[in-house]
């Protein structure tokens, strides 16, 4: 029999994620009983601070609404979010409620988190809520999200909340209880139980979104949220929410995947997984060999060109001429205000339309590399 898995035991700090299929019936509803039992497995690791990222929102609003299935449309899935969100923190309010624990609701869209000052709120309101005893209960803000400030799915949220308040664990629960080497429904199949790099994962086909019968995700979004977390040093299980409480006490269950880079504190992580570019900058050679490998800030004489609609500190793509995005970051100006810079130096722009234009287009303190 395998070890313990010493890494999951000596965590004090989890995130543990649970998929919309695991908490809901059949018709769409909140199911009581399975919220009930997520909560009588997490109340018991008193010793352990525990952050609930919560899928289940706008299927638990479906019922309600007289919907019968998920809605395409924005709209009537912010509608269902709105009625689904106040019940589904209601549910785990009294769930939790038994074990005398206090839940706190934290409602993030991407805006809140890839810019610094959002960021820093972000994790101070999540760690003073751990210091006080409470579980956060994290959902992305399904009713004011658009597209652009979306996170897409609540893996890759998980993912990011793990890096944000700086968890010793990842626990991603589904109806599936591991990763498998092809379709888990079909003979001849194998679970993998450690991944401890890309390597291990070579020939392995992953199941599309919706493939495990997920809410949204599937196991490739799965996949990727362990990705982005052992990229940032946090380890992930994955298995189903049916062996919760083995994976928590370090059982061999589901799927162990090994940290693969180091753990960083920071809001970069969120800029270059969780921002949709709202347009983007094509850099000369000098500018990409300055930005990928001097470590600077993109500076006006650098651009060659702007494309898109954005207002100053929102995300863009910085290109090479190619068109290869080679960095992400928060720009400083609006697209109109950038044709004019375009080529030109601080100095000169500064003398010519004012100090406020003595600065980067980018800062290096706001900008991510996408490739080495």
């Amino acid at each position: 029999m395998a070890a313990v898995r010493q890494g999951v035991v000596e965590a004090r700090r989890i995130v543990v994620k649970i998929g919309s299929s695991s908490l809901t019936t059949a018709a769409g509803g909140l199911d009581a009983d399975r919220v009930d039992a997520l909560v009588d497995v997490l109340a018991r690791y008193e010793d352990k601070q525990v952050v609930l990222v919560s899928s289940g929102a706008i299927a638990a609003g479906l019922a309600p609404l007289g919907l019968l299935r998920r809605p395409a449309d924005l709209a009537r899935q912010q509608a269902a979010a709105s009625v689904g969100q106040g019940l589904l923190l209601a549910r785990y309010t009294a769930s939790f409620a038994r074990y005398a624990r206090r839940v706190g609701q934290v409602l993030l869209t991407t805006h809140d988190t890839s810019h610094r000052v959002h960021y820093r709120n972000a994790y101070r309101t999540l760690d003073q809520l751990l210091a006080m005893g409470t579980v956060p209960v994290v959902n992305e803000n399904d009713t004011v999200a658009t597209d652009e400030i979306r996170f897409g799915d609540n893996d890759r949220l998980a993912a990011l909340v793990a890096h944000l308040v700086r968890a010793d664990l990842l626990v991603l629960l589904s109806d599936v209880d591991g990763l498998y080497d092809g379709d888990p429904r079909r003979p001849g199949t194998t679970r993998i139980d450690e991944v401890s790099g890309p390597g291990d994962l070579e020939g392995v086909r992953i199941g599309s979104a919706g493939k495990a019968g997920l809410g949204t995700g599937g196991m490739v979004t799965k996949v990727e949220a362990a990705r982005i977390a052992t990229g940032a040093g946090v380890p992930v299980v994955l298995t189903s929410a049916s062996r919760a409480a083995d994976a928590l006490s370090g059982a061999p269950t589901g799927t162990y995947f090994h940290p693969t880079g180091r753990r960083e504190t920071g809001r970069l992580l969120w800029l270059a997984h969780a921002s949709s570019p709202r347009g983007s900058v094509t850099l000369d050679a000098g500018a990409v060999q300055a930005i990928t490998e001097r470590g600077s800030s993109l500076l006006p004489a650098g651009i060659t060109a702007v494309d898109g609609d954005f207002t100053a500190g929102e995300p863009i793509e910085l290109r090479d001429e190619t068109g290869q995005a080679v960095a992400r970051g928060l720009v400083n100006f609006d697209a109109k205000e950038i044709p004019q810079l375009l080529g030109r130096s601080t100095r000169e722009l500064a003398r010519e339309l004012g100090s406020a234009y003595e600065r980067e287009v980018v800062h290096r303190d706001d900008l991510v590399l996408l490739r080495a």
